[in-house]
């Protein structure tokens, strides 16, 4: 059940919550679905189809240490003789010129947009997705917002304002208010010179009902008419949690537009609210519950035992496993190896040795005086 509030925040009665906030909250396909409906609002646009190329030029062919663009023709300016018509040339055309018939709408499927507007809708019934969109709604006295009695019956802006501001929708109003800044950029030439956060939405039923032009002058403050809720309304941007005030009348009519998740919408024909795939999400309580863990098997003990890959150039177990003979060609090749070592020493001895006889000798010729130089 939810509260209704009357324009002076004091409850009024209660009503059903509708089928439609109980709808799985998507933001993939809010957030597909906002970026395909923002494309068919653009406007088409190219380069005029004659730019780059209004001017004779010809290209001055090979043999004169010049590149083949096509340069100006004539005389008597600095303009003759430079390059153009291309994508490199100053003054040239740009590469592959925008052209208006290119894709901008896009087609969108009826139950994807409808499967989008519920999930928004369920998310602008959570508090924490709403303050996370940016939403002042710290004073608001619950979320979602009904507001009954004569809210749709105010007609002066100074009535809407104080109604607002008793229901705790003030601190974003505000917000909206003190967001107003200068943009960026050349929006500023194209009729979108200022940007501005978003408020609350009102969404209410009465097609002449005075709280829209009460309202619509309101910085941030939106309204629409329930039966014409809007993704682009509900999920600016395609973030969802879009702060909505509803009133009575249009908060009892969302089961007969979504229908209440079992039975069919009256106002779409055949359309059945999607259901969640899990009704309890909490998927770590649902396996670790004793009738799960009563079935499932017992959890097997034991060391998995990674295998490591060793180098076999690097490894001689490895190698001998790839190659048996290679202990052999290791054993020969040790063996050699010892024998050249001796053989080796053999001779620095046996060389050391006839040097050392030769010292000898000499230094007995000295003495005796018989060596003569």
């Amino acid at each position: 059940m939810v509260t209704v509030f009357s324009e002076e925040a004091a409850s009024v009665g209660e009503v059903a919550l509708p089928g439609v906030f109980s709808a799985p909250i998507r933001p993939d396909l809010v957030r597909f679905v906002h970026t395909n409906m923002a494309k068919n609002n653009r406007q088409p646009y190219a380069v005029s189809h004659g730019a780059g190329h209004q001017t004779s030029a010809q290209s001055w062919g090979t043999g004169r240490a010049v590149s083949r663009i096509p340069r100006v023709q004539g005389g008597g300016t600095q303009r003759s003789g430079q390059a153009a018509f291309g994508n490199m040339c100053r003054g040239g055309r740009m590469f592959a010129p925008t052209r208006v018939w290119r894709k901008w709408n896009r087609k969108i499927n009826l139950n994807q947009r409808r499967y989008a507007v519920a999930s928004a809708l369920a998310a602008s019934a959570v508090p924490p997705l709403v303050m996370a969109r940016g939403h002042k709604i710290d004073e608001v006295p619950e979320m979602p917002l009904v507001v009954g009695g004569g809210f749709e019956a105010i007609a002066k802006t100074s009535k809407a304002v104080e109604a607002l501001s008793t229901l705790g929708c003030e601190a974003d109003v505000t917000k909206c208010k003190e967001s107003k800044k200068l943009r960026a950029g050349k929006g500023k030439m194209r009729n979108r010179r200022y940007t501005m956060r978003r408020g609350p939405l009102i969404v209410h039923t009465a097609e002449d009902s005075g709280i829209k032009l009460a309202a619509r002058n309101l910085p941030g403050v939106e309204l629409v008419h329930v039966e014409r809720l809007n993704l682009l309304q509900l999920a600016p941007g395609g973030h969802m949690g879009r702060f909505c005030v509803w009133t009575e009348s249009a908060f009892n009519k969302l089961d007969s537009i979504f229908g209440n998740g079992t039975t069919a919408a009256e106002l779409k024909k055949g359309y059945v609210l999607p259901k969640s795939q899990m009704t309890n999400a909490d998927l770590a309580r649902i396996i670790n519950s004793d009738e799960v863990q009563s079935l499932v098997n017992p959890a097997k003990e034991g060391k998995m035992v990674k295998k490591v890959k060793k180098n076999p150039l690097k490894n001689i177990k490895e190698m001998e496993k790839l190659n048996p003979y290679v202990r052999i060609m290791r054993q020969v090749e040790q063996k050699q190896q010892e024998d050249r070592k001796a053989a080796r020493a053999q001779t620095v001895a046996r060389k050391r040795a006839g040097a050392d006889a030769a010292k000898e000798f000499i230094a007995k010729a000295e003495v005796e005086g018989d060596l003569m130089w």
